[in-house]
């Protein structure tokens, strides 16, 4: 009966290789109707191609708890270091996002 009143631990593993990670300042996100596609992308100034440096398939159960948790930790950011500031060019149009376009944005 104790044994069904614990919870369940779960031991996580690391390796080396993992833990390097992979920068990416792009992702592209696109979904079927069961499976939810987030590539992680590494662009570099004035390359013609880049490269996906990580594929990450989940459900949109998975998805939207991967958003929830995601919006939770911003929050908690914010609080512990101030807002983060979207950037834009000195030198930007008054009219809108300065003519660099955000792969983040729809």
């Amino acid at each position: 009966m104790e044994n069904k009143n614990k919870q369940q631990e779960l031991k996580i593993e690391l390796t080396p290789e993992v833990a390097a990670g992979h920068y990416s300042n792009l992702a592209v996100i696109s979904h079927s109707g069961n499976e939810f596609f987030l590539d992680f992308i590494a662009v570099a100034p004035n390359m013609p191609q880049a490269k996906v440096q990580s594929r990450i398939i989940m459900t949109p159960e998975n998805a939207k708890n991967l958003l929830f948790a995601l919006r939770d930790n911003l929050t908690k950011y914010e609080q512990t270091f101030g807002e983060i500031q979207r950037k834009t060019p000195v030198n930007a149009p008054k009219n809108g996002n300065g003519g660099i376009p955000n792969p983040f944005e729809a």
